[in-house]
């Protein structure tokens, strides 16, 4: 196709502006745009159209049809084509391109930070003039996951302290909604800082999900844990006792005043029995602990049997951790390391509600810990190792 002159050109594209208005701003554009792929071509060649020189450098090899969305509407393009090995690629296209790419990981940066599909869709609407599915901000997220699972399967090392805990997320499956268990680990180096160390989404039955988990965490190099603390999630005792037999265990002490007040026989009682537990937890060392919650074990006897009960079985899971430092001591009696990670998740996947998948949940989620993983190791020092002794096993 022999390039239009310019006087020419300007006349076709002035009519087309005279006559239609901002109608022909599309086609206006697939002229000028048409015409100036050919220009960028020929110079490629070091030759016009049907020229022959010895400074040529290939050829010709016709055209390849395409659409592109611009502000203006879908316009239809004749992209140049070259052979004999030139490499050629008009500079407009892959200027459209990189904002193209640039487009789909902010679609897919909305999606992390929790903006509904919909929500996404209309967004680059208003922004780009046309409409972007919400299945392909879908995909958009999707082309995370190569990232994302690189960054689960990374190598880990020594982590004194291993923090657990687990959240529940509705997934769809086979057109019924279940809930779909998301387990994480973070660990406290032997630098004092925090790290995510894992995560995983599973529908699979708790103790098996918990203890492939485990396993997997030991698979990629975690050693040297001495400390576990975590609330008592279903199936988890079994499987923290196969992986990691010989490493106490801390019950979270604030989910222990939580689950308390489930067995507290009247309403009335609930201030005191909150009262009477935290009293337990703040004694200065593992005897006044159990001094003290023997004694109020026999002040609940008789007007709170069961709850009486509870407290002598279960108080003492909270007491592993006087065996640790005294400067370590505030921070790892609960879980409380890992309670705003999961605050922040649950604000993201709020927007969702309902995941199409466990893929998609996992996505979102371990990119949210990802980022959060990050962040955390420029962060403050969460714990001073070395000001005192490790903990004993």
């Amino acid at each position: 196709m022999p390039h239009l002159d310019q006087p020419q050109l300007l006349s076709d594209v002035l009519q087309l502006l005279a006559s239609q208005g901002s109608a022909s701003l599309a086609e206006c554009f697939r002229i000028l745009l048409n015409e100036a792929m050919l220009h960028e071509r020929s110079a490629t060649l070091r030759a016009q159209p049907y020229e022959r020189t010895d400074e040529r450098l290939g050829r010709a090899n016709g055209f390849k049809p395409k659409t592109l969305a611009t502000r203006v509407g879908e316009v239809e393009l004749r992209v140049p084509q070259v052979r004999d090995g030139v490499p050629f690629y008009p500079s407009a296209l892959e200027r459209g391109v990189r904002s193209e790419q640039a487009l789909n990981l902010a679609m897919a940066e909305m999606y992390v930070q929790g903006v509904s599909t919909r929500k996404v869709s209309r967004i680059v609407e208003e922004l780009c003039g046309h409409e972007v599915s919400s299945t392909r901000v879908s995909q958009c997220a999707a082309k995370l996951d190569e990232e994302l699972q690189l960054w689960r399967k990374r190598p880990l090392g020594a982590f004194p302290y291993l923090v657990l805990d687990a959240r529940y997320e509705k997934v769809r499956q086979g057109g019924v909604l279940v809930d779909c268990a998301v387990l994480i680990a973070l660990g406290i180096g032997i630098d004092g800082k925090r790290a995510i160390l894992g995560v995983s989404a599973a529908l699979s039955e708790a103790e098996a999900h918990w203890r492939s988990f485990l396993a997997s965490l030991v698979q990629r190099g975690l050693h040297g844990v001495k400390f576990i603390v975590s609330d008592a999630h279903e199936g988890m005792a079994a499987a923290r006792k196969a992986v990691f037999p010989s490493v106490p265990w801390q019950r979270c002490q604030f989910h222990l005043q939580q689950n308390a007040q489930a067995h507290v026989p009247r309403i009335e009682m609930r201030s005191e029995v909150a009262e009477s537990i935290r009293s337990i937890f703040a004694c200065a060392d593992l005897a006044a602990a159990q001094a003290r919650l023997k004694e109020r074990v026999a002040h609940y006897a008789k007007s709170a049997p069961k709850l009486a009960a509870w407290m002598e079985k279960h108080i003492p899971e909270g007491f592993t951790v006087f065996a640790l430092p005294a400067a370590h001591q505030k921070r790892m009696r609960t879980s409380n390391a890992i309670e705003r990670v999961n605050q922040e998740i649950k604000r993201r996947t709020r927007v969702a509600a309902i995941f199409s998948s466990e893929e998609s949940l996992l996505r979102l989620v371990t990119a949210l810990l990802a980022e959060q993983s990050d962040e955390w190791t420029t962060a403050k020092v969460y714990l001073s190792m070395n000001s005192s002794s490790p903990p004993q096993a």
